[in-house]
């Protein structure tokens, strides 16, 4: 299934040029994007997700997105996808810039807006491996959804190569932070425990909806407390004694089924949540 593109009003095919060799989310990676799940051709979660576009755009230091023609790419795309589609990107980046770090003032910029539509797969279960890298929870980007991707990049290639189809991270202090792409939530003692935001962690949209609709059924899912997630708790993980789970905008709530080429069981809150939220999916397409 080929990709749908639009940008500055117009559809483009996979293969059309659309910006300058000179956009500096090329350059250096000034960027900021948001990816949604597609369900029978609506983007899941959208009001959120271009929340947190905003976010990291204003974090970022770039001016304020225009989400009313952000939400006409949206819906182009969208329109002109095929029934099978499964994701939704929004980019936004600098536009044009100078080719060293330094961006133009606000008033000179002509941002570069992105809007595609292609496939996802997704999978019940999840396949994650430990990295030598970490996160730093210190970083003047932590908590936003950037472009520059480079050690995400990076740390997938190592889980890949070793049969995963994510990498977990910790931060620079010992914390379990997250994955790649995806927030991370240990099972243990009859709870599920995600890392709290200031780990450096992203502040997913799925784990954002499973927090609160988790609270509303009454299922022991929650923040951890300070010191809570050292990430020598995913030691517990391999040996049996708790279990580890992945949220994201295309994996939804996904178990983890082998941790560090070991296969391991699937928890029985981590799976009640992943039927909460699937449930919950079907509800309404934009929570």
């Amino acid at each position: 299934m080929s990709v749908v593109i639009w940008s500055d009003g117009v559809l483009h095919s996979p293969d059309e040029a659309l910006v300058t060799g000179v956009d500096h989310g090329l350059t250096v990676g000034d960027g900021v994007f948001e990816t949604c799940a597609v369900y029978g051709g609506e983007a899941f979660a959208l009001s959120r997700h271009l929340r947190r576009l905003r976010r990291s755009a204003l974090g970022l230091g770039l001016t304020e997105p225009d989400e009313d023609a952000v939400r006409d790419g949206v819906k182009a795309v969208l329109a002109a996808s095929g029934p099978d589609t499964g994701r939704l990107r929004i980019t936004l980046t600098g536009g044009p810039g100078p080719l060293g770090s330094h961006r133009f003032a606000p008033r000179e910029q002509r941002q570069t807006v992105v809007v595609l539509a292609g496939p996802a797969v997704r999978a019940e279960t999840s396949r994650a491996v430990r990295v030598p890298w970490v996160r730093n929870e210190r970083s003047a980007v932590a908590g936003l959804k950037t472009t520059s991707y480079a050690e995400n990049v990076v740390a997938l290639a190592e889980a890949y190569r070793r049969g995963a189809d994510e990498a977990v991270l910790a931060n620079t202090v010992g914390e379990l932070c997250e994955g790649t792409g995806s927030n991370v939530l240990v099972e243990r003692g009859g709870e599920l425990v995600t890392p709290r935001l200031s780990s450096g962690c992203l502040a997913g949209i799925t784990r954002e909806l499973l927090l609160e609709w988790s609270a509303d059924a009454g299922l022991p899912v929650r923040e951890a407390r300070p010191g809570e997630l050292p990430y020598e708790v995913l030691d517990e993980v391999v040996a049996g004694e708790s279990f580890l789970t992945l949220s994201g905008s295309i994996r939804n709530v996904s178990p983890v089924a082998s941790l560090d080429e070991v296969d391991i069981s699937l928890g029985p809150v981590s799976v009640e949540a992943q039927r909460l939220f699937q449930a919950k999916v079907a509800e309404d397409v934009d929570p």
